[in-house]
């Protein structure tokens, strides 16, 4: 029996971020470049209003439907495929769009990955897999198994898990 790994979608599986900062970009009046929205988290840049405004557009239909797909993720999660068992873990209770969204996304970018291994939920911790792959350690530090975590602006203060910068990083580290 292979191993099996649970891997999230947003800003692991999908640059979410690139999403957000394209959104940003085409709104009135932006006052940062793309250069700084790169470097910095929304956090870090907007004030409360401004970050409200940009975080309620998940909630629009069609958000999470045209997200681009993480650099690398696709080749090396094939590559995954061939040693462990995949299941793709997303937290997608919280946006009611998102479930359809995300299931058709997956559909589109990673047809290999049967719909048996779309795992839409809440709460990470009832995973049963060796690794969890995530950009949020609040999901990390409930799972039981290995936790991997992917690089994000919104993540690089944390240090209590192994970090993952790149899909090319989680090749090294589980291929």
């Amino acid at each position: 029996m292979k191993q099996r790994i649970a891997i999230d979608m947003d800003d692991v599986m999908a640059d979410t971020h690139a999403k957000f900062i394209r959104l940003y970009l085409e709104g009135e009046m932006p006052r940062y470049t793309l250069e700084e929205l790169k470097e910095k988290s929304f956090h870090e840049l907007f004030d409360e209003n401004e970050y409200d405004a940009i975080s309620k557009r998940v909630y629009e239909p069609g958000f999470f439907r045209d997200i681009p797909v993480m650099e690398g993720a696709q080749d090396v999660i094939a590559d995954l495929m061939k040693k462990y068992d995949i299941f793709i873990a997303s937290a997608a209770q919280e946006f009611p769009n998102s479930l359809r969204e995300k299931w058709d996304w997956l559909q589109e970018h990673f047809p290999a990955i049967s719909w048996h291994n779309y795992i839409f939920m809440g709460d990470k911790s009832v995973l049963n897999t060796a690794y969890l792959i995530d950009d949020m350690p609040r999901n990390l530090r409930t799972f039981q198994g290995e936790g991997l975590l992917f690089d994000a602006l919104h993540n690089r203060e944390d240090n209590q898990f192994r970090r993952v910068k790149s899909w090319q990083d989680v090749a090294k580290v589980l291929l």
